[in-house]
């Protein structure tokens, strides 16, 4: 198939955008299809590190076209703020950058509500959100009282909208003893962006469409992970859009025969950010060397992540549901140092082992890894370019989680530059 969608298949942070980075260079077209400011994509040129929120990874290669879908929450201001930058850094953004008029816009009364609610949360309880409105912005899409991007060019259906939501948000705000938002303040500005951002700004389905009629190679990038997917992550311990591959059609306006080869992305180890379950995870010593080590800091917040063993049990399941046909590994040189190494291939629940991925949270929270252990190497990894210069521990490693996953490994990566990747 000429397209292909990269899709993570942890809990976000494996890796994603230094992996579309890769590839983008084989596509005509990069599209993003869900998720929102939330996510964070971080790509490394030599001694230049770019950290992508909205703007698809492809930006940064010439020639390339870069679609944000009607799936994306998009919040006007870092989106500018990000266009700014990565001109400011000799990155092209003009014509190469086209944002759905059908995406739902990130507005003042979102961010607000976010904290709000995750403030209200019971300790152990808490989402772990970024803050940055995206649920809140979902669920007035849902509620179907959300703001898009068309809008933005109608004033009179804006100021009608905004008129409405204000009425509502306000109201919760000011039980909360909040600030109340400004409609003529919150209009003014939100008008200015769009002004800003009308280049842009079209109809991106008959946009992909045509670039289906054409022949355009489309790399699909979904951001977050699989196992936060609202559907089929650790609910309610999720992000609010669809982070499988299943999110590509409504996401995008892509019909799912066009979809192609599914690329998952995971870790050698295990990370999650916020509040959840996390059957594998570290709290000791060798948790805190993988955090320093692997540079374990939310892109977007710069929260310590969790770090603990590889989870074959979940990884299976999400590639189940994302029906992936090959697998990038990032991070093998993270694991160097280790002499042991553990991957969990089943779980223990009520005294027996099960290698089924539970739907029920609080079940999933109480299971016992059944870990299987692997020889640790103490080389470098990070300037070797073939899999045979690998040293036979790291070798074996790769290819025990193959066999435990049951899929084929393909790229495997062993540093943070986009040059580090080895391709099996």
């Amino acid at each position: 198939m000429a397209n292909m969608c990269v899709v993570g298949l942890q809990w976000g942070d494996e890796g994603k955008g230094k992996i579309i980075d890769i590839l983008a260079r084989g596509f005509d077209v990069v599209a993003r299809y869900q998720g929102g400011s939330n996510a964070g994509h971080t790509v490394v040129i030599g001694k230049d590190k770019f950290v992508l929120h909205l703007i698809p990874s492809g930006i940064l290669h010439e020639g390339k076209t870069c679609v944000i879908g009607n799936g994306v929450a998009v919040d006007p201001v870092l989106l500018l703020q990000e266009i700014d930058e990565l001109r400011q850094r000799g990155v092209r953004v003009a014509d190469n950058l086209f944002v759905s008029d059908r995406a739902h816009v990130v507005m003042p009364y979102h961010k607000a509500l976010d904290q709000l609610w995750d403030q209200a949360r019971a300790d152990g309880k808490k989402i772990g959100s970024t803050g940055r409105g995206i649920g809140p912005c979902y669920t007035d899409k849902m509620s179907r009282s959300g703001v898009r991007m068309a809008d933005l060019y109608d004033p009179a259906v804006f100021h009608e909208k905004l008129e409405l939501n204000l009425e509502q948000k306000n109201g919760i705000l000011a039980g909360a003893q909040g600030q109340p938002l400004s409609l003529g303040t919150i209009q003014k500005e939100y008008l200015g962006y769009a002004e800003r951002l009308k280049p842009h700004v079209c109809d991106t389905v008959e946009l992909m469409a045509g670039f289906l009629r054409t022949g355009k190679r489309i790399l699909f990038e979904g951001a977050q992970g699989s196992l936060l997917d609202v559907d089929f992550g650790t609910y309610p311990y999720v992000t609010s859009s669809t982070a499988t591959a299943c999110g590509v059609s409504p996401g995008l306006g892509v019909p799912p025969r066009h979809v192609g080869h599914i690329l998952g992305v995971m870790k050698a180890y295990a990370t999650r950010v916020g509040g959840g379950p996390f059957p594998t995870e570290l709290t000791d010593r060798i948790g805190e060397d993988l955090r320093t080590r692997g540079g374990e800091f939310g892109a977007t917040t710069g929260r310590p992540r969790r770090c603990g063993w590889f989870d074959a049990v979940a990884v299976r399941y999400a590639a189940m549901v994302n029906g992936v046909d090959t697998i990038a590994l990032t991070k093998l040189d993270v694991l160097g140092g280790e002499k042991r190494i553990k991957v969990c291939v089943g779980y223990k629940i009520g005294g027996e082992v099960t290698r089924r991925f539970p739907a029920n949270t609080a079940l999933l929270d109480r299971v016992e890894p059944a870990y299987e252990e692997f020889e640790g190497w103490g080389e470098d990894l990070s300037g070797i370019t073939r899999f045979s210069d690998l040293p036979k521990a790291a070798q074996s490693y790769v290819r025990s989680i193959e066999d435990v996953i049951g899929l084929r490994i393909e790229m495997v990566s062993v540093g943070k530059d986009r040059a580090q990747v080895i391709r099996l």
